[in-house]
């Protein structure tokens, strides 16, 4: 597939950041707060990690997307605010984290509403995108998001490419994620939710990441990484990522992009 991409890229790349914070863990189990390391653990994301995520992504004049629960927001206006101030984008992902194929079709409208309005008040700006919690959506979840006037979502696994989604006579861009390209199956470890995973090196991550990379690049196809704070903010684990976009650019033809800049051109080029 040849010159399909911005700028006649070979591959774009987009480094997406889920900023769940203490939200997967109420929402698993509203009595968590009564766990203060596991409250500690999720809290770091926001108030430690992502900082240091943004100065990262500063130093190497990358933009990336940052899918924020509606209470991490209201809770963390100011790191909302700094994503914003150095150009990056803010999208939907739930309030408290839900899954929507947990919620009835009210009950998922009322959380999708409610994250929007959230994210609105901060930014001024309806969101575009939408990551679903978990990666589950409903049978109901495309819909709603279509009759919302959001321009994206990134929640399945259908291509290595964005593709097109026709939902109730309205189009609906997908920018596809994986399982493979996620690190909360390498290195998420928490006792007290039951996930006691035998945590992945940085190494290994690297080496699985880097021969995604290389395929995507080799194909052409979109690059497109899951990350969170709470659990790839962590100093050796960022380095690990420091080293991959190093890796990456040393490849020529490749463009880092936002979620939504990367479904903007994928509508305007499906227009045409």
């Amino acid at each position: 597939m040849k010159h399909v991409w911005p700028d006649k890229a070979q591959c774009v790349v987009v480094l997406t950041f889920d900023v769940d914070g203490i939200s997967g863990a109420l929402n698993r189990n509203p009595d968590a707060r009564k766990f203060p390391s596991l409250i500690s653990m999720r809290e770091y994301g926001p108030n430690v990690a992502a900082p240091r995520i943004l100065s990262l992504l500063n130093e190497y004049d990358i933009p990336a997307s940052f899918y924020i629960p509606g209470y991490i927001a209201e809770t963390h206006v100011s790191l909302v605010e700094d994503i914003l101030k150095q150009g990056h984008e803010v999208a939907h992902h739930g309030y408290m984290h839900e899954p929507p194929a947990t919620l009835d079709p009210s009950e998922e409208e009322r959380i999708l509403d409610h994250g929007s309005a959230i994210l609105q008040k901060i930014s001024g700006e309806k969101p575009q995108g939408y990551r679903s919690p978990s990666w589950e959506l409903s049978e109901h979840s495309l819909g709603l998001l279509a009759s919302r006037g959001f321009l994206y979502d990134s929640s399945l696994m259908g291509n290595d490419i964005p593709y097109v989604l026709e939902v109730n006579g309205k189009s609906l861009i997908e920018l596809p994620i994986h399982w493979e390209l996620d690190d909360a199956p390498y290195f998420a470890y928490v006792p007290s939710e039951g996930r006691r995973i035998v945590q992945a090196s940085p190494e290994h991550v690297y080496q699985v990441w880097a021969s995604a990379f290389e395929g995507m690049y080799h194909y052409g196809r979109s690059f497109v990484l899951t990350m969170h704070p709470w659990i790839s903010g962590r100093p050796g684990r960022l380095r690990m990522i420091e080293r991959l976009i190093r890796y990456i650019r040393e490849f020529p033809n490749v463009k880092f992009m936002r979620a939504v800049d990367l479904a903007v051109h994928w509508s305007s080029r499906d227009s045409k």
